[in-house]
């Protein structure tokens, strides 16, 4: 595993980031024994990088991974907090559920544009103060938007972006691929630490994915990339193909008989642009959100494309 330092905070990570969103109960809903194997199966493969968030539900899980591990992996976690007050609670949930004094990394969770930025201005100044405390080492931003890495460029008291980034630009909320990567590029030239998200695009794109790990892993201003895993046997095959080795078809095959099903975020608005763009006609709005048939969804996750909320993945 390839270690590297993460832009100025002094952090040094892993390059493959285990992305716990998807064990936790807004995706697999992994009981916290069953998720912990998983996080300690990367964690004893050389992945020294966690990604969570309040919102995940998986304090716990990690908590529990942790438990008779002799190594300090490093930790980022999020919130939606805007005010001091929930800033506060946010970071003593966190220390408390993980049990840790110090926290790594917190991040302002999913920014939108510079104007939300200003809205959480009171809870970013909390994190700033904290880290002056030295009870958190760096904080940062995360987005789906290419507007919010250009801003933070301008904002030297950020030391962390965590942006949206694969091969087709999918779940960009605001431009091309190409756009987020010149913005990445330019964060990372001006000292930040610079760890992407959704390299598969949310699971839409697993069918393609040597070819979406090959281009992130050949992006020299990314330093880490995490990746979302609920299986023993993902950690594997993810960690064999950051080390730059041969992933065996059996594994591959063992992965890909994990059973996978279309996932609607809970913010879904029920606009029906992706049961437009479903040629099975496997969508429908029902009660206000989007409602796939499993029986006629065949993972294509053509339908993301057309969600202008990025509320549809495939887990």
């Amino acid at each position: 595993m390839e270690y590297v330092e993460l832009g100025k905070t002094g952090l040094k990570v892993s390059r493959l980031c285990f992305g716990a969103l998807v064990i936790g109960p807004l995706q697999k809903n992994m009981p916290v024994e069953d998720g912990a194997a998983v996080i300690r199966a990367a964690l004893e493969r050389g992945v020294t990088f966690i990604d969570t968030a309040e919102l995940y539900g998986t304090y716990g899980h990690i908590r529990e991974a942790l438990k008779g591990f002799h190594g300090k992996p490093v930790i980022a976690t999020k919130s939606y907090a805007y005010s001091a007050e929930g800033a506060a609670e946010s970071v003593e949930k966190a220390r408390k559920e993980l049990n840790m004094d110090v926290l790594d990394i917190f991040l302002l969770h999913e920014q939108e544009s510079r104007l939300t930025l200003k809205g959480h201005r009171e809870a970013l100044e909390y994190y700033l103060n904290e880290r002056e405390k030295g009870r958190i080492r760096a904080v940062g931003v995360s987005t789906h938007n290419i507007e919010v890495v250009r801003a933070i460029c301008e904002m030297p008291e950020i030391d962390v972006v965590h942006p949206l980034v694969n091969i087709t630009g999918v779940g960009i909320g605001d431009g091309s691929i190409g756009e987020m990567l010149e913005a990445v590029k330019e964060a990372y030239d001006r000292g930040k630490g610079v760890y992407s998200m959704k390299p598969l695009g949310g699971g839409n794109l697993l069918r393609s994915y040597d070819e979406c790990m090959d281009f992130v892993l050949g992006l020299p201003y990314v330093h880490s990339i995490a990746v979302g895993m609920q299986s023993a046997d993902e950690v594997e095959m993810n960690v064999l193909k950051f080390e730059g080795r041969e992933i065996p078809g059996s594994l591959k095959e063992a992965a890909a008989l994990k059973k996978k099903r279309l996932h609607i975020d809970y913010w879904c608005s029920g606009c029906g642009k992706c049961a437009e763009r479903c040629g099975q006609k496997a969508l429908s709005v029902i009660g206000g959100k989007a409602v796939p048939d499993p029986e006629k969804c065949v993972l294509c996750g053509y339908c993301s494309g057309a969600c202008p909320q990025f509320a549809i993945k495939i887990c």
